[in-house]
C-alpha cells in the first residue's frame, strides 16, 4: 500500500527526506511557507563537510572563553537581552563539550559525516547539477604560527585515523596554491575530500525539482497549522488542507512551534550567522573556501562572487539583526582577499539549528503516531541533509537503516 506522507520544510533535510521517500514509492507532498531552499539552506558557505569529523563544540579553555566573554570577537557575538533565553541551552552544551563527551559526539556523527559526499553526488548525478559542485576541497588558514603547527598536527592525526586527505601548506605553498591571498597567513591545512558548492540555494532548489519531476508536490502553506485529524495529520496550505498518515518536521529552527502545542520539548536553539557578497578586486580568483580559523568566519567563491559567512551570533530568532560582527569581519578578510564592492543590497541573515548534544534529532515521535523528527543539524545542514533524508527514509519504509539511528532518537531528550 502507498504511504502518504507530508514533509514540512523545504530546506536542504526536508527536500532530501522528500526525494528519497519518493525514490521509494511514497506519496510525498513537501510544505513551505516559501520556496525551496530560500531560508538557511541559502546563506552557508557551500561546505560538504567531509573533513568535520568533531563537531564544533563549546571552547572550554579559558582564554578562548573570556575573548568570546568581552563580545568583540568575529567568532562569536552574544545579545546580552537574549542570553537568558540561551542560559539552560549554554549550560548543557558546555557539558557536553567535555573531551570524553566530544569524543562520543564524533563517534556517534562519524557514520553520517563519511557517507555526505557520496550521498550528495547521488541525488547530484539524478538532478544533474554538476556545474553547481568542485572537488576543490577547503583551507584551514592559520595567522598564528604556534596554532598552525599545533592543529597541522591535529589535521594530519585526523587524517590518518579516517582516512582522509590533507595536505599542510606553509605560507609559501598557501600562496602557490591560491595566488589570491596576501601573505597574511602563517599557513593552512587543505583538505581535499570536502566539496565546495557555488550556489547553496540553487542546489536544494536544483533537487527540488528533481523531487517534483520523479512525481512529488510542493505546495505553499503553514506548517503550525499541523493537527492530529483520525489515524493520520492535516495541515493547511493555499491549495487548501492536506492529510496524510505519516509527517515529517523537518523546520529547522523553527521545528519547536510545530512541536510544543504536541508537548514536546525538544532543547533547540538557533546560532545566527551572516553573509555578504563582493566584487573580487585584487583581479585573480580564488579558487575554494577559506576559513579564518582564528576570526572565525569563511570567504568563498559562489556563482555571484566572494561570499563572507560570520561565525555564531547567539540571539533569539526575533532579535533585530546586528551587523557588527560582519562589519569587523568584513574588515579583517577584506585586504587579505581582495574583497571589493559590496554586492547584495543587505546583509543576509540565517538561522542554524543547534542541540546542546551536537546530534540532529531524527526518527519517531514517542507520543504520536505518524509523527517523525529531522532536524537540529546544526552547522552541517547542507552537508547532512541527503544522508539524514535517506535514514529517515529508510526508517519510515522499514528498510535497514544505513546508519544507526539510536544516537540522533528523540527520546533522549525526553
Amino acid at each position: 500500500m502507498t504511504k502518504h506522507v507530508i514533509v514540512l520544510g523545504a530546506g536542504i533535510v526536508g527536500v532530501s527526506a522528500a526525494l528519497h521517500l519518493r525514490q521509494r514509492g511514497c506519496d510525498v507532498v513537501l510544505v513551505d511557507r516559501r520556496a525551496p531552499g530560500e531560508e538557511t539552506s541559502f546563506g552557508n558557505a557551500g561546505l560538504i563537510e567531509a573533513s568535520s569529523v568533531v563537531p564544533y563544540a563549546f571552547p572550554r579553555d579559558w582564554r578562548t572563553a573570556l575573548r568570546f566573554a568581552c563580545n568583540g570577537s568575529t567568532a562569536l557575538r552574544y545579545d546580552l537581552r537574549s542570553l537568558p533565553a540561551y542560559a539552560p541551552w549554554l549550560a548543557r552544551y558546555w557539558r557536553e563539550s567535555a573531551p570524553e563527551r566530544l569524543a562520543a559526539a564524533a563517534r556517534d556523527m562519524l557514520p553520517l559525516v563519511s557517507r555526505c559526499v557520496a550521498e550528495h553526488e547521488a541525488l547530484i548525478d539524478r538532478a544533474g547539477l554538476h556545474d553547481l559542485v568542485r572537488p576543490t576541497g577547503w583551507l584551514e588558514a592559520y595567522r598564528s604560527r604556534e596554532s598552525f603547527g599545533r592543529q597541522a598536527d591535529e589535521a594530519e592525526r585526523l587524517a590518518r585515523t579516517h582516512g582522509l586527505e590533507v595536505d599542510i601548506l606553509d605560507s609559501a605553498a598557501l600562496q602557490n596554491t591560491e595566488a589570491s591571498l596576501t601573505g597574511a597567513y602563517a599557513g593552512a591545512v587543505h583538505w581535499h575530500d570536502p566539496r565546495s558548492v557555488s550556489d547553496p540555494g540553487a542546489l536544494t532548489k536544483g533537487y527540488a525539482q528533481l523531487f517534483e519531476r520523479e512525481g512529488g508536490s510542493i505546495v505553499r502553506g503553514d506548517a503550525t497549522t499541523l493537527e492530529a485529524r483520525g489515524n493520520g495529520w492535516r495541515v493547511q496550505t493555499d491549495d487548501g488542507p492536506i492529510e496524510a498518515g505519516t509527517v515529517i518536521v523537518a523546520l529547522g529552527v523553527w521545528s519547536n512551534d510545530v512541536l510544543r502545542p504536541l508537548g514536546y520539548r525538544v532543547p533547540l536553539m538557533a546560532k545566527r550567522g551572516y553573509h555578504m557578497h563582493y566584487e573580487g578586486a585584487s583581479g585573480v580568483a580564488l579558487n575554494r573556501p577559506v576559513v579564518d580559523i582564528e576570526n572565525g568566519f569563511v570567504v568563498a567563491p559562489m556563482r555571484r562572487g566572494l561570499r563572507l559567512t560570520t561565525g555564531v551570533e547567539l540571539a533569539r530568532r526575533e532579535t533585530p539583526p546586528n551587523y557588527g560582527q560582519l562589519d569587523r569581519a568584513e574588515r579583517l578578510a577584506r585586504p587579505v582577499f581582495g574583497l571589493g564592492r559590496r554586492l547584495d543590497e543587505k546583509p543576509w541573515l540565517g538561522l542554524r539549528p543547534c542541540t546542546p548534544d551536537m546530534r540532529p534529532v531524527i526518527g519517531a515521535a514517542g507520543r504520536h503516531a505518524g509523527l517523525w523528527f529531522d532536524f537540529g543539524h546544526a552547522h552541517h545542514g547542507l552537508t547532512l541533509g541527503p544522508v539524514t533524508g535517506r535514514l529517515i527514509a529508510e526508517l519510515i519504509v522499514g528498510e535497514t537503516p544505513v546508519v544507526d539511528p539510536t544516537p540522533y532518537r528523540p527520546a533522549r531528550f525526553g
